[in-house]
Order: C-alpha cells, then sequence, then structure tokens
C-alpha cells in the first residue's frame, strides 16, 4: 500500500532553490535511508514531508487515515512528569478505554443491574464490544511494550523525573515516546546521536520489526547496512533512488558514473568524428551531399552533458612533526571520575607506537573521563599514567567546548599560527571545505558539521604524534567521516579514541579496550574481531553454566574427553610450531642464498661469462620459486 507520495516538490529559502523536482514514495514497510552532505537539504525534506514546513512548489499525497510520527535532531523531551508516567500518556486513549471496561465490570457486579435482563444485556453486549476493541489496539500489551522499548533505550529506572535527565537521555526518551506511539510513517532524523553501541544494536532489532514505513537520515553506515533496503540521495538540489542498502547505493553509484562518463566520452568522439568528417568534406563537390547528410545528424544529436561527479570532499592528513617512543602509554589501575566519586576503576592497558586502540562500552561508563584524565583535564583518583618520550598529543573533543568563541573562522585558526601567511591558513581552511566568505563567519554561528572541520583543521595543524579523539565523527557527513577515516589509517602516530559508529572503529582500531565500571578488557583487533570475541565468551558462558548442573559421572566423562582434546591439540600446536621453525630456518637459508646468486651476477668475472650467468639464473631462480612457495605455506600455518 502506498502511505506517501512526493512530486515535482520544489522548496527555496528566499531566492535561493534549494530543493528542485523532489519525487519521493513510501509503501508499508519501506525502509528507506536519505543521504547527502550536510547543507544537501535532507532535513529541511523531512520537515516538508512531515508537516513541519511550508513547501513552495510540488505536491504531497497521503491518505488521511496514515499517520506520520517525525523526531527532529537532537529533539529533547521536556516534562515535569516521571519517565514511566510520561510514556504513559501515549496510551491515554487506551487507558481510558480501560477505564470503561472497569465501569462496566462494576455495573454488571450490581444486583440490581443483574436482576435487569434487558439492562444487563446491553452493558454486556458494549462490554465485549469494547473488550474486543480495547484488545486488537494492544490494551493487554501496552505496559509490557512500554517496558521493552525503556529497557532498550537503557532506562532501567523508569521513576526517574524528566527534569533530573541530561540532554542526551532527553533526546533518547523522545525517540522512546515515538516508537511507542507506532505511526504508519517512522520519520527520524539522525537517531543513533546519544545512542551507545549495544542501544544502537537494540535499535537495529526493533526497526528490522517496524510494521509501519521508516524514512531515516542517518550518518551512520554500519546502522543504515542493517535497517534500509532503500537509499534516495540529494544532490545538488536533486534526489535519485537506489535500491538496497548503503554499501549497495555507493557500489551502484559508482558504477552509474563509471557507465555515464563512458557513454559521454564515445558520444564526444562521435561528436568529433562528424565535425572532422564535415569539415574535410563540406566544400568539395564530391561529397558534400555525404558531409551535409551528417551535419543534419549532429544538429539532430541530442548531446550529453558529462556526468558530475561527487560533490567537492574535503582533504586532509595528519602529519606528526617529531617521532614518539616505542612505549606511549602505561596506564596501571587507574580509577577515574569527577569531584571525587569514581565513574570506573582498575583501568589498566598499554599503547605502543603506531597502534589505534577504540575505546568502547555503554554511556556514562567514563570513556571520555578517561580521555581527559590522559590528557590531565581531570585528575586521576587512583592509579598511575605513564607518558612516553617525546609524546606530543593532540585532542579533539566532541563537544567541541573550546569553539565557542566570537572571532572569525579566519582568526580561530591564524590566531593559533600567527606566522603562518593568510593564503596558508585560507589554504588549510578551503581543504576544510571553507572557501570565499565561509572564513569570515563567526565560530559560535557555526552548525555542528561545520564547528567539527575546524576543530580537526586545528588539530591537524598541531602536528601531534598521539591523537586522542572523542567522538571525532559526530557531526560529521558520510563524505567527511571517510575522508577522516582515510587520513587516520594513513596517519604514522598512534592514536586512542571513543566512537559509537562501528563503521568507522572497524576501519580505524587495530585493538579495543572494553571499559567497564570494574575494570578493562584488551582486544587485539577491529570492531567485528571484538564482537566475535564477544559471542564466544557468551557461548562458553552458557556451556559451563550447561556443564556445572550435569552429574558426577557426567562430568568425569567430560573431564576426560576435554583432558584428551586438550592433550591432542597441545600436541598438534607443538608439531605446527616446529614446522613453523623449520619452514623459518629454511626461509632464511634461501633469502642468503639469492642474496649470494645476485651479488655473483655483479661481479665482473660472471656477467661477462653467458654460460654461468644462465647456471646462476636457474638457481636463483628456483630459489625464489621455493621461496614464495614457502611463503605461502609459512603465511596459512601461522595464521
Amino acid at each position: 500500500m502506498i502511505l506517501l507520495q512526493v512530486n515535482q516538490l520544489q522548496k527555496y529559502y528566499g531566492a535561493d532553490l534549494i530543493l528542485s523536482n523532489i519525487k519521493l514514495e513510501l509503501q508499508t514497510r519501506d525502509r528507506v535511508a536519505l543521504v547527502g552532505r550536510n547543507g544537501a537539504g535532507k532535513s529541511t525534506l523531512l520537515k516538508i514531508i512531515a508537516g513541519h514546513l511550508s513547501h513552495d512548489g510540488g505536491e504531497i499525497i497521503k491518505p488521511k487515515e496514515v499517520t506520520i510520527g517525525y523526531l527532529a535532531q537532537n529533539t529533547g523531551l521536556e516534562s515535569n512528569l516521571s519517565i514511566w508516567e510520561e510514556m504513559l500518556t501515549v496510551f491515554e486513549p487506551l487507558r481510558t478505554m480501560e477505564k470503561s471496561l472497569r465501569n462496566l465490570e462494576v455495573q454488571m457486579a450490581d444486583p440490581n443491574v443483574f436482576d435487569d435482563t434487558v439492562k444487563y444485556e446491553r452493558i454486556l453486549k458494549e462490554y465485549d464490544q469494547l473488550q474486543v476493541q480495547f484488545k486488537e489496539q494492544g490494551g493487554y500489551q501496552y505496559e509490557a511494550d512500554m517496558r521493552s522499548v525503556l529497557h532498550g533505550l537503557n532506562f532501567l529506572d523508569s521513576s526517574l523525573m524528566i527534569s533530573s535527565l541530561s540532554g542526551g537521555q532527553k533526546t533518547r526518551l523522545a525517540l522512546g515516546k515515538l516508537l511507542l506511539t507506532r505511526p504508519d510513517i517512522l520519520i527520524l532524523d539522525e537517531p543513533t546521536n546519544h545512542l551507545d553501541i549495544d542501544t544502537l544494536s537494540w535499535l537495529e532489532q526493533y526497526l528490522q520489526g517496524y510494521d509501519g514505513a521508516i524514512l531515516i537520515v542517518s550518518h551512520d553506515r554500519y546502522f543504515l547496512d542493517k535497517v534500509v533496503t532503500q537509499v534516495y540521495e540529494v544532490s545538488r538540489k536533486q534526489i535519485a533512488r537506489f535500491t538496497g542498502n548503503y554499501s549497495s547505493y555507493l557500489e551502484q553509484k559508482a558504477a552509474n558514473y563509471e557507465r555515464d562518463i563512458k557513454l559521454y566520452e564515445k558520444q564526444q568522439q562521435e561528436v568529433d568524428n562528424l565535425k572532422d568528417f564535415i569539415q574535410r568534406n563540406l566544400a568539395r563537390a564530391s561529397t558534400t551531399k555525404r558531409a551535409q547528410s551528417r551535419r543534419k545528424k549532429l544538429e539532430k544529436m541530442e548531446i550529453m552533458d558529462r556526468p558530475l561527479g561527487d560533490e567537492k570532499s574535503a582533504t586532509f592528513s595528519f602529519e606528526i612533526e617529531k617521532q614518539s617512543g616505542n612505549d606511549v602509554l602505561t596506564v596501571d589501575s587507574l580509577s577515574v571520575g569527577y569531584d571525587g566519586d569514581k565513574v570506573s576503576e582498575d583501568i589498566t592497558f598499554r599503547a605502543y607506537k603506531g597502534e589505534s586502540i577504540a575505546l568502547v562500552g555503554p554511556n556514562g561508563i567514563g570513556k571520555s573521563t578517561l580521555l581527559k584524565t590522559i590528557i590531565k583535564k581531570l585528575p586521576a583518583l587512583a592509579g598511575s599514567i605513564f607518558y612516553g618520550t617525546n609524546l606530543a598529543i593532540g585532542y579533539y573533543d566532541q563537544e567541541q567546548a573550546e569553539l565557542t568563541s566570537n572571532k572569525r573562522v579566519l582568526n580561530e585558526l591564524w590566531d593559533d599560527y600567527p606566522l603562518k601567511s593568510e593564503k596558508e591558513i585560507r589554504t588549510v581552511l578551503g581543504n576544510f571545505l571553507f572557501s570565499g566568505d565561509d572564513v569570515l563567519k563567526i565560530v559560535s554561528t557555526l552548525s555542528g558539521g561545520e564547528k567539527a572541520r575546524l576543530a580537526l583543521a586545528k588539530l591537524m595543524l598541531e602536528k601531534a604524534n598521539v591523537l586522542i579523539l572523542d567522538e571525532p565523527t559526530n557531526h560529521l557527513d558520510l563524505d567527511s567521516k571517510e575522508v577522516l577515516e582515510n587520513a587516520l589509517i594513513d596517519y604514522p602516530g598512534t592514536i586512542l579514541f571513543v566512537s559509537h559508529d562501528r563503521y568507522f572503529i572497524n576501519r580505524i582500531a587495530t585493538k579495543v579496550l572494553e571499559l567497564s565500571r570494574h575494570g578493562s578488557v584488551e582486544y587485539l583487533g577491529d570492531y567485528d574481531y571484538y564482537l566475535e570475541k564477544k559471542l564466544e565468551q557468551k557461548e562458553l558462558a552458557a556451556l559451563a553454566l550447561a556443564a556445572s548442573t550435569k552429574t558426577a559421572a557426567e562430568k568425569e566423562v567430560l573431564d576426560k574427553n576435554s583432558y584428551q582434546q586438550d592433550k591432542e591439540s597441545k600436541k598438534l600446536e607443538r608439531q605446527r610450531k616446529r614446522k613453523l621453525e623449520e619452514m623459518e630456518f629454511r626461509i632464511e637459508e634461501l633469502e642468503e642464498q639469492i642474496q649470494v646468486y645476485e651479488q655473483q651476477l655483479c661481479a665482473p668475472e660472471i656477467f661477462q661469462d653467458h654460460e654461468k650467468v644462465l647456471e646462476i639464473n636457474i638457481k636463483s631462480d628456483k630459489a625464489k620459486t621455493e621461496l614464495e612457495q614457502l611463503m605461502e605455506e609459512w603465511a596459512e600455518l601461522a595464521e
């Protein structure tokens, strides 16, 4: 069923055209992502569809009975009620119906009514009809739904007053209230902001099972890949539709551009050939008719415009001024918190030169607090931090707290680096998409995305050899995230970062550090590896629990089998290590042999003797072939 259609929609802000000829359709259970650069008009389009903003052309067609729920970016729920009381307001019609049922039950229990057959039958019929309606509308499960959503969004104490919550918690609660209303069309603008990884996973599963249609703007690629089945891209005031998730959209977009550029180049070649033929043959009597025919063909031809590639992207890289020592940070039994109150304790880990460490854990566990403690913005409450030699630490604050000045963008950067010329500063800002009059904007008036890019520009100029990053992808559009990822992958220093962007963690992290109230655990791999190990731990815990319920005899058999398996696996491991050592020894021998052969070929008495050269080349090739095979076998065995 078609729930909504947008046809040839236009939107102006003053004289500036923002959106043109926008076409979009939503059907029942559609999962649609709206993507595009910051400032492309995504949020504007959502507000128009939700009825919060007018449009200047085109039409939006929606049946009257279709309901729309809209959550704007960073919408906070303001209320004087408790969490539970506020969520109950969603179900006011059901609660009114429930009161009516209780009232009818009281009437039916009245002896006077019971003795009046006509009146009793009338009340009983009304009760039956109301009860069916109550059941169909979820009257017997709405409290369970409330508990499920509140638990999923990590609101474990529903008696808390909403006025006491933080801004991020109020945003999450606004999302929860909207989910409970279950509209036919759910419109979400950046719903993943302020959600930790566990809550994100829950939201993904919830939206996958949602009965209505969903229209989402999000910069979380992992989330989009899990949830959406269609992507609409807003670019250069236009819109284009792609089938599939976000990764599929990227592949299709690249393939479409490749196809269009080839068609364009082929037509350009054909046009050039026609023009050349006309020029050479029009004046000659014998060929003038053919030339005129080709000229007509050229005049009728619909000339393609050159396909437009991606819009301009930020371009930057992080360099270092000096190398750090190999041991960068040693954190031992550290406790962190505020005003003497511990948020997390017994944190122990080491960071080595060149590592990229992702710090993960639920909201409120102390990830940002740990980063601030490491950069000495907060004192350690217990334990120690050892800093390696030659460290130059650059810090990125997720709140961009230091970017609230009334300076112009140009001066915000220039004041920190006064020895650079204005041209150099403008070039740096241009690389971060601040061009022309953008550099004269007041910093405090910048959007979240602009502040993020300015903060990254300042960080880049520091040339630090250790980067401490707190949610660096917040406020960045998808394209800017990719540019940041590539810059960090090429960065020669050490990185310690907090992020809820699982795609970002996967690309950047070489190690994951999971933080809890009472310690930390290291996982030597990316985010997917971390998830695999967590799953293994859960499975092992389940097996251990199952094993603990077995009888003594079963346990004895299990222990015996386990001992045999352990013995066999240790034997195989010894064999594997011995084989690896033998291979490594032979690899070393072959490498030395090849080096000797190459030295011999450079000797005058050898390279002038063709027979000796041939003989040595044969031996060298044979050694190289054996070395290559050994390297492949070693790589397989070493995994």
